[in-house]
């Protein structure tokens, strides 16, 4: 809910218009300001696999919107709760498989509606239809 909040209010400041969440755009100079953090702690947390940046043809890294937001996590993570990286690893390994079952609920969800639906309408059409014994 926060991170929709602060989703939003970015939106609304006019951050990505026109770009994708997962659109790779920022060298790490520039996302190491945004996050307070600096560039070897940034490459350390790719070598330990919590951001994976995208890489230019000449080897640059380049983060998108998404990188970003993750790296605000971890930092949150290890500064206002005192998560150590493992822990890190593990608390945002879970997170993504709980939004991925949130969004296989929701599809299976609509599956369902849209079943359930259709079989209405078939009930009513056999009702209708004058079948008597």
């Amino acid at each position: 809910m926060t991170q929709d909040r602060t989703r939003n209010s970015r939106e609304q400041k006019g951050w990505r218009v026109g770009l994708s969440e997962d659109e790779p755009v920022f060298q790490i100079s520039v996302v190491a300001r945004m996050v307070g953090l600096h560039q070897q702690t940034i490459r350390s947390y790719e070598r330990i696999g919590l951001v994976q940046p995208a890489r230019t043809q000449g080897n640059t890294r380049l983060f998108s919107h998404q990188d970003v937001e993750r790296l605000h996590q971890v930092v949150r993570l290890v500064n206002d709760l005192g998560v150590n990286l493992a822990g890190v690893e593990v608390i945002l390994r879970l997170s993504r498989q709980v939004e991925d079952l949130q969004r296989e609920l929701a599809e299976t969800r609509h599956e369902l509606r849209r079943t359930r639906a259709e079989l209405g309408r078939h009930d009513e059409t056999n009702q209708g239809g004058g079948n008597t014994r």
